[in-house]
């Protein structure tokens, strides 16, 4: 796997394959929606929240409050997400790092080294 600009790249018998950072954002944003106990993603990752996860059919399409970086020996992947109150922040935590590491390893195919997990809040809804 190599980088190129944002995009990363595979090369396969038939050519390469390259799939841009956002699209892995993406990924990682649909699979932790999924997950329970989260409630929202930060959209900049220095402070507000933009509730991403709790209104599944209208969340805005995006990829705030997830930084990719491409290696070269896979990816690592920062969410930065808020947690519903009552839910054991260790435990979504963990649910949601198995959720994402998965969801992208399958859409992609590339290894994903680490997925951080970052809490930067607790919202009582």
């Amino acid at each position: 796997m190599a980088e190129n600009k944002g995009y990363t790249t595979m090369t396969e018998e038939q050519g390469s394959i390259h799939i841009s950072a956002d699209v892995i954002a993406a990924i990682a944003v649909g699979a932790v929606r999924e997950v329970e106990g989260v409630s929202g993603m930060m959209t900049n990752l220095g402070g507000s929240v933009t509730d991403l996860v709790s209104n599944k059919k209208n969340a805005q399409k995006g990829t705030k409050g997830v930084r990719v970086e491409m290696t070269e020996n896979g990816l690592k992947l920062d969410l930065y997400l808020t947690v519903q109150y009552g839910n054991p922040i260790p435990t979504v935590a963990e649910n949601a790092q198995k959720m994402v590491a998965a969801s992208v390893n399958a859409m992609t195919g590339c290894n994903v080294e680490a997925v951080n997990i970052h809490v930067g809040g607790v919202t009582l809804n």
